[in-house]
């Protein structure tokens, strides 16, 4: 698609091997390439057809994919209703008095006539407790909201749009995912946004991306752990909600029953003014634990509870997703929770952040990502029917880890990792799993949906493909390579234009980690630096992974095939002549999925892990990799003349996917395929094993650790442990990627669920140690064998 058909220019000496980007003529003005924006650029988004095919059919036209993109922060004099060159010099002002902001009614007094909290109520007041429980219902809910203040929002959207027009060189919206919006809204239903959370900027620059589309004040659940008291009492003028405290209380508290009725009785009053609701299903960026939200869940549990009570007929869902170049507030340790942010805190950094980027031109940009709408009622009544039996890690792979037998149960996998909060708890057993898998669900297409960023590609070329560096000639031809293989699979980018410029912006933000070197031909070699901040670049390429899961889960399957067969470091033709089996296929792929947390893979609950191994064989058919081998003595694939009904039904069941595709499922197991020969699949090959590099080589290194390390300890204590050993083992070896500490918890976690840890009662707390099953030598070196077959060397 794109090629670089310019040559670096010699440019004058330079006292030095390092380069800068201006510096190294870099910068000179070269030929044009092809730009990455054309009409063939893919439009994501589109909600499930299992489980939602009504609004799958109902909010998209083929016509919205052509509109094209808006940048929001870019305001001019023709956003205003005025004009003239006063008005071009006060646009951003006048442009903020100009949007739509609906008056909003304190709606305190109906939350506190409303049956569930009035039930309570009156119980207390039977007591003679009844007037203090309403003065604690009215201080709750004075902790929780606060009616919008017009003027306050305003002048919060001037200086708000200000400060990003300083701070990012763009947002980037689709015009045709805002239609669709749009269009889900003229239905009547609530809108209720479920975003993913990569910087503590998101709740604040979606309300100001969705009022400045016309979709009035958005109503944000914010985390109270993360802000402080002060800047609780700004957002919440904002039009921000923070769920009370005692919510997470037990079921028998009456504080907590109190907070939870309160708390369903603001949403309920929320849901019936029509206002939009803001709800991030990840945890916040920089906390430890696991992706999924429980505050989250938490909400749309309300959500849901509200609709199934019958408050109100139907909601409107909406994934969201939001994708940076850098994130504006990273953080440098996400080993430990970060503090509050305050007030004055946040003004500090706000002031700081605009100094740093003032006249500067490594701004980040931003892409906001509205997902196809879709209807709550009718995904809960088409999801209950694909739910099936499930059971845990350990009764599914522990027995094969150890050698009992080699067979993979024929069901689901069972591991949830978020902890249910007091909201949830509050709901029935089959309402608090249609919220997970709702959640599960929601967070797919958000991930589905988000656009992978020029540094997201750079990283993971540097990273996983020239780690020893590059010229820079063949990282543009990689560059392009690599954004064609993204478009291919359906997934979008979020940058255009050329070529040299969108390499250039790429290695300007990630100059802190990479290294320019100059060779006496003219031409550049980049090279990542070496140290704990490939960390960073690994953290960068995870938002690239979801576009190749498929094929990186297939090829490190056919490596853990091929490892007992072929040599590691023997040639490809060596590879290539083994013969590989469907059912072996099958096996393998089964046995790392059910390895892989279910965080990592975020797999759509409606589809099975059967039918996700056939979707690994076809990419791994259609990407070249696999070829299928034909036998003497059976019919080919692609014989279609002679094939006959067989004395099964061909019609089955949506849910069942006990067999294949095919009219004789014995038939298909027995097929074989063979490594393509093709010179460009050894390279892509070891490219896709790469991708799942650092959590497999943690995995590993976390089961060689189970020898020294020191046990029973705390969850938290020992997953300190086991990421200093990660830490050392880095140092020798060299792969930094994989000295991460989140990494670290999900192998603790892994191993929990997997039955080599047990979680037993202490005097401090919950206490890790080693369980039975796993305390010999040989049960361990089994579990490290048994994941290292998975890993590229």
């Amino acid at each position: 698609m794109l090629e670089s058909r310019s040559q670096t220019q010699q440019s004058s000496s330079h006292s030095g091997p390092e380069a800068s980007l201006q510096s190294s003529g870099f910068s000179m003005k070269l030929e044009a390439v092809t730009p990455f924006l054309g009409k063939y650029r893919p439009f994501v988004g589109r909600c499930c057809q299992t489980c939602t095919p009504k609004s799958w059919e109902s909010f998209f036209h083929r016509s919205l994919m052509d509109l094209g993109f808006c940048n929001v922060i870019l305001v001019k004099e023709e956003n205003t209703r005025f004009r003239g060159w006063l008005v071009r010099r006060l646009c951003c002002f006048l442009w903020s008095l100009e949007q739509s902001i609906p008056p909003c009614q304190d709606a305190s007094q109906k939350i506190m006539e409303s049956p569930g909290v009035q039930s309570l109520l009156s119980g207390t007041a039977a007591a003679g407790a009844g007037e203090g429980q309403k003065k604690e219902a009215r201080r709750i809910l004075d902790h929780m909201q606060a009616p919008p203040r017009p003027f306050l929002l305003r002048l919060f959207s001037w200086a708000l749009l200000r400060f990003l027009s300083r701070l990012f060189l763009n947002v980037q919206l689709h015009k045709g995912q805002m239609k669709m919006v749009h269009k889900a809204a003229e239905v009547g239903s609530p809108l209720i946004f479920l975003s993913t959370h990569k910087s503590l900027l998101d709740g604040i620059l979606l309300p100001f991306v969705l009022l400045s589309q016309g979709l009035g004040v958005l109503r944000v659940a914010w985390d109270p752990c993360t802000c402080s008291p002060a800047l609780r009492a700004l957002l919440r003028n904002l039009g921000g909600l923070f769920l009370p405290a005692e919510a997470s209380l037990s079921l028998d508290s009456p504080e907590g029953a109190l907070a939870r009725a309160v708390a369903g009785a603001a949403v309920e009053q929320l849901l019936l003014s029509g206002q939009p609701l803001l709800i991030f299903l990840e945890e916040a960026p920089g906390a430890p634990g696991p992706r999924l939200s429980a505050l989250g869940q938490a909400w749309l549990g309300l959500v849901v509870q509200a609709v199934q009570a019958g408050v109100i007929p139907d909601v409107t869902l909406v994934p969201v997703a939001i994708a940076y170049d850098l994130v504006p507030d990273s953080p440098g340790d996400v080993h430990h929770a970060p503090a509050p942010l305050g007030l004055w805190t946040g003004a500090l950094a706000v002031l700081w952040r605009l100094r740093s980027y003032w006249g500067c031109n490594r701004k980040v940009c931003v892409r906001v990502h509205l997902a196809q709408p879709f209807s709550l009622q009718e995904y809960t009544t088409n999801a209950r029917s694909c739910w099936g039996d499930r059971q845990t890690l350990e009764h599914l792979l522990q027995p094969i880890v150890l050698g009992h037998c080699t067979s993979v149960p024929d069901t689901e996998k069972e591991q949830e990792w978020t902890p249910v909060t007091g909201p949830l708890l509050a709901l029935g057993e089959e309402d608090r799993l249609l919220v997970r898998r709702l959640s599960r669900h929601i967070l797919n297409a958000s991930v589905a949906s988000s656009a992978v960023m020029s540094t997201a590609i750079m990283a993971t070329l540097l990273l996983f493909k020239h780690r020893k560096g590059v010229a820079l000639s063949q990282l543009l031809g990689d560059f392009s390579w690599l954004t064609e293989e993204m478009l291919l699979r359906g997934f979008d980018v979020g940058f255009s234009g050329q070529l040299r410029s969108l390499v250039q912006h790429a290695l300007s933000l990630l100059r802190a980690h990479v290294v320019l070197l100059r060779l006496h031909q003219g031409d550049l070699v980049v090279v990542p630096r070496p140290g704990p901040g490939l960390v960073h670049l690994a953290r960068l390429s995870t938002e690239l992974l979801p576009a190749f899961l498929s094929e990186a889960v297939g090829a490190c399957a056919v490596r853990g095939l091929l490892a007992g067969r072929v040599p590691p470091e023997g040639p490809w033709e060596l590879h290539g002549v083994e013969l590989l089996s469907q059912r072996e296929l099958y096996h393998q792929v089964l046995l790392l999925l059910h390895l892989l947390p279910r965080d990592l893979l975020l797999l759509q609950p409606c589809q099975s892990s059967y039918c996700y191994c056939q979707e690994v064989l076809d990419r791994l058919i259609q990407c070249g990799l696999l070829v299928a081998e034909e036998t003497g003595s059976s019919r080919a694939a692609c014989d279609t003349g002679r094939q006959r009904l067989s004395a099964k039904l061909l019609w089955r069941l949506s849910g069942d996917f006990s067999d294949s595709d095919s009219d004789d499922f014995e038939e298909a197991q027995g097929r074989c395929f063979r490594l393509s020969e093709q010179s460009r699949c050894p390279d892509f090959f070891i490219f896709l094993c790469r991708l799942l590099r650092p959590l497999l080589k943690a995995f590993a290194q976390a089961a060689a650790f189970l020898r020294q390390g020191q046990l029973p300890d705390t969850e938290s204590g020992y997953v300190e442990q086991l990421f200093k050993f990660l830490q050392t083992s880095a140092q020798e070896d060299g792969l930094f990627e994989y000295a991460d500490p989140k990494l670290a918890m999900s192998a603790v976690w892994t191993f929990r669920d997997l039955g080599v840890l047990q979680q037993t009662p202490g005097p401090a707390g919950p206490q890790l140690s080693l369980s039975p099953e796993f305390a010999s030598q040989d049960s361990q070196d089994k579990l490290e064998q048994f994941i290292r077959q998975f890993v590229c060397s």
